[in-house]
């Protein structure tokens, strides 16, 4: 993928910053648990093993949220190394709580945007997994160029995958479901593990998270997809 294309990509944000108010405690945590888990990329390529102390399959999460299922993963493959994402602070904030209270040592978390990271920040073919779950699906017509999921992020994220390695969606709108599987259909080099055009189940290690139990409760569908790097 080109400068170019990077660059017509970047200027629309596939979020909104809604920095809420932090808590005492997340305040505490973003000041004293930083140094030990977050990290700040800089300008140059992060190398991995150094960050985590270790050789190990590396699994990328973009926006995680409230952390839970990243640390569920975390702490069932303590074998792995897992690095998250999340630009909403008391998001991060509660993360940086959690993984202190559970003793979890394979987890760093960045507090950036995504596509940046990933365009400068990740060397090439150095990732075993990237996870992108329930992402803001911008369902007016209008706002569907705010969708992070497009031909030139799918590139990236297949640049940064290991041969053999994994890109995991999954959302709970039919209609972007579609629109993922429509774009990463589209991009040479990627396969669908499930077989074309087909939605995979929900693997094991993607955990039920509370807001996707509810949404099955009110009968909700959600979508997997899980695409190989070739």
């Amino acid at each position: 993928m080109s400068d170019r294309e990077l660059r017509q990509y970047r200027p629309i944000r596939s979020f909104v910053r809604r920095e809420g108010r932090l808590t005492t405690a997340q305040r505490r945590a973003l000041t004293e648990l930083w140094p030990r888990f977050g990290v700040v990329p800089g300008e140059g390529g992060l190398n991995l093993e150094a960050l985590f102390g270790r050789q190990a399959p590396c699994t990328l999460e973009i926006g995680f949220g409230d952390g839970l299922s990243l640390l569920q993963q975390a702490k069932a493959h303590p074998e792995r190394n897992y690095l998250g994402i999340e630009v909403h602070r008391p998001g991060v904030g509660r993360m940086l709580i959690a993984l202190e209270r559970a003793g979890i040592e394979n987890v760093r978390v960045v507090c950036e945007d995504a596509v940046a990271v990933l365009q400068h920040n990740i060397p090439d073919s150095s990732l075993a997994c990237v996870q992108l779950f329930f992402p803001d699906p911008w369902p007016k017509k209008r706002h569907h160029k705010r969708r992070i999921v497009q031909p030139a992020f799918v590139q990236l994220v297949q640049q940064k995958l290991l041969p053999g390695g994994h890109f995991h969606l999954a959302t709970d709108w039919e209609e972007y479901a579609w629109h993922m599987m429509e774009v990463l259909s589209a991009v040479p080099g990627l396969r669908n593990i499930a077989g074309p055009g087909m939605f995979s189940s929900r693997p094991v290690s993607r955990p039920l998270t509370k807001f996707e139990q509810r949404g099955q409760r009110l009968g909700h569908g959600v979508w997997d997809l899980i695409f190989e790097r070739q």
